[in-house]
């Protein structure tokens, strides 16, 4: 933990409240060298409102829209390895309950919506789609669309695949065109306000989507990330050392989320078993939520090969093209 100071470089980052952050935002863990101001709302508005006016220093950000600027040639951003959310996606295909969608193999010819077609967990659902279940996404109709509330647009610049035709309807929202049989499936991260469980008119395709995630992880070694820590580009530049110091610091807020949920003496959190599911999800993935980028290689790999064959990125990323210099290798004592 580093010390305050008259001295210390002032920063602000906006990041939802999880807690595997919160001993940072909190000020309980300080970057060395840095006094750091912390903004919590929904992870859309953070998107929203730093992509389009760079409101504050650091900010979480989508992982595709992220790599979608790069692609482009954005200088304004660069990154460090910290992934504040990460989701595997299998729960987020949506269709009407009693309806005659019950795979992903039964999407070809149907109109599938998405809020965005670069939201992350799009990609991710997509590359189920194609690398799981063999379904093209040429055989698909897209439409793209808010989920509960219609005029939202897209906000990344895309190349969509030959074939790929994505149909924008800013006057609808996706919930009511599945709901009016005008679209078969949602594509969302956010569920659809008409889901509550599987007696409501939406259901999940897979509601026990659990094991389905479980095998897809032992099969691939991917667990999906769905959002990065971005920097503006001229703060970085200004002070390139921050880069390492906010990432030791976000490590250290994780360890000590992960010590209390594996905590056996006190309930840390409203969870019965929280400890067991911990050590269920280490057996299976090893250490929990890693960051960096050699601890992610395969997830961040797959996930760049998905963008650009999907369109999200004009051109294949690598992925030391993603983060500052200084956070791609790792010292050891």
């Amino acid at each position: 933990m580093g010390s305050g100071g008259r001295n210390n470089l002032e920063l602000t980052l906006a990041i939802s409240d999880y807690d595997h952050v919160r001993d940072l935002t909190s000020g309980l863990i300080r970057p060395e060298g840095i006094e750091l101001r912390s903004l919590d709302f929904r992870v859309e508005e953070i998107f929203f409102r730093f992509a389009a006016s760079r409101e504050w220093d650091l900010s979480e950000f989508s992982m595709a829209k992220y790599c979608s600027l790069v692609a482009a040639g954005e200088s304004g951003l660069t990154a460090i390895p910290v992934f504040p959310s990460r989701v595997f996606r299998h729960s987020s295909f949506y269709v009407r309950r009693g309806g005659d969608i019950k795979a992903p193999a039964d999407f070809a010819g149907r109109r599938v919506g998405v809020p965005e077609w670069a939201q992350t967990a799009g990609v991710y659902a997509r590359a189920l789609i194609t690398h799981e279940y063999g379904v093209a996404l040429k055989d698909i109709e897209w439409v793209q669309a808010g989920v509960n509330e219609p005029g939202r647009q897209e906000q990344a610049k895309l190349r969509l695949p030959e074939g790929v035709e994505l149909r924008v309807e800013p006057a609808r929202s996706l919930t009511e065109m599945l709901l009016a049989g005008d679209i078969d499936v949602i594509i969302t991260a956010h569920p659809p306000d008409a889901y509550s469980g599987p007696g409501g008119p939406v259901v999940r395709l897979f509601e026990d989507y659990e094991p389905l995630e479980a095998d897809y992880y032992a099969r691939t070694g991917i667990f999906p990330i769905m959002h990065t820590v971005a920097i503006r580009r001229d703060v970085y530049e200004q002070h390139r050392w921050m880069a390492m110091n906010m990432l030791k610091a976000f490590e250290q807020s994780k360890q000590r989320s992960v010590s209390r949920l594996r905590e056996i003496t006190a309930s840390r959190f409203p969870l019965p078993w929280s400890p067991v599911r911990a050590a269920e999800a280490e057996e299976l993935m090893g250490e929990p939520w890693p960051y960096g980028i050699e601890k992610n290689a395969t997830t961040l790999d797959a996930f760049l090969g998905y963008c650009f064959e999907q369109g999200v990125c004009i051109r294949r990323l690598k992925t030391e093209e993603l983060f500052a210099p200084e956070v791609t290798q790792e010292f050891r004592v």
